[in-house]
């Protein structure tokens, strides 16, 4: 059984991660844990935009605090219903400490992490990704599912393949999560226009393939990879989840840079499975 965990911000529900890590869960046969990240430095509401008024302060921050409160508790609550709907096992974890460090010490014992791509963890507008996703992206100690604002079943999958180690480990902690996934599986490969239209290691890869997803076609394509396959998965590919390697920079193989998955998490509705040694 798979532990699954899912980052909530309970002033900001994202209904579409929870049904996002309901889904995987249930896919996966795995227990679901939601991580609710209730920061105490960070509220609904702006300290300065509180102005003193007649001695009111202190009674506007209760105020406030108290409907944070309870925003937050209806968040566990709306979050408890979505895995009874899909008849999982759950359990929900709640503790006031910064946001990111509890979330980066969650995801050392989780096999995946599924997040809003939208998500800032402040009151804040944010470009996609935020400041705390990147952060959270470069550190975090398992597979991240990154996910839309506004949940769709995915009904393929796209694995990115550029026949370096990073992206065939990303593949491998896919296969690992979703051990019984019945979906239409496409590696998807860009080379220069110099080069011929064999995958990278053809034979290796289509051996490896064979062995956990045997039914999986392949594309390569030729051009510059953050146009072709942005381009290629917008034209042909909404309903699929892609799959890439390695985020951080130092470890990267040669076009899965952090700007590839940024500007995927920029450019298209689907979501994304990423994962780094």
């Amino acid at each position: 059984m798979k532990k699954i965990i899912v980052a909530i911000d309970g002033l900001k529900f994202s209904r579409s991660a929870a049904e996002y890590a309901a889904l995987v869960t249930r896919k996966a046969n795995g227990h679901l844990v939601g991580v609710f990240l209730e920061d105490f430095t960070y509220h609904s509401f702006s300290m300065y935009s509180l102005i003193p008024d007649q001695g009111l302060y202190d009674d506007m921050i209760s105020k406030s605090e108290a409907e944070d409160k309870k925003a937050r508790a209806q968040a566990v609550t709306d979050f408890q219903e979505i895995c009874r709907l899909a008849k999982i096992e759950y359990s929900v974890h709640r503790e006031e400490n910064f946001a990111r460090k509890h979330l980066l010490h969650e995801s050392i014992y989780a096999d995946l992490l599924v997040i809003d791509k939208t998500e800032t963890m402040s009151n804040n507008e944010e470009e996609v990704p935020s400041d705390f996703m990147r952060e959270l992206l470069i550190n975090v100690e398992c597979p991240i599912m990154v996910v839309p604002r506004h949940f769709e079943e995915f009904e393929r999958v796209i694995m990115l393949y550029d026949g370096e180690p990073s992206s065939v480990f990303a593949i491998k902690m896919f296969s690992s999560v979703f051990q019984y996934l019945h979906k239409p599986v496409e590696v998807l490969s860009v080379k220069s226009s110099e080069e011929n239209l064999h995958l990278p290691d053809n034979r290796l890869m289509k051996e490896f393939m064979k062995r956990h997803y045997p039914k999986a076609t392949y594309t390569v394509l030729h051009g510059a990879p953050e146009l072709e396959i942005v381009e290629h998965l917008k034209n042909k590919h909404q309903d699929a989840l892609i799959v890439l390697g390695a985020y951080r920079r130092n470890i990267v193989s040669r076009w899965f840079r952090s700007s590839m998955a940024d500007l995927l998490m920029h450019e298209l509705k689907s979501p994304l499975f990423i994962a780094h040694k």
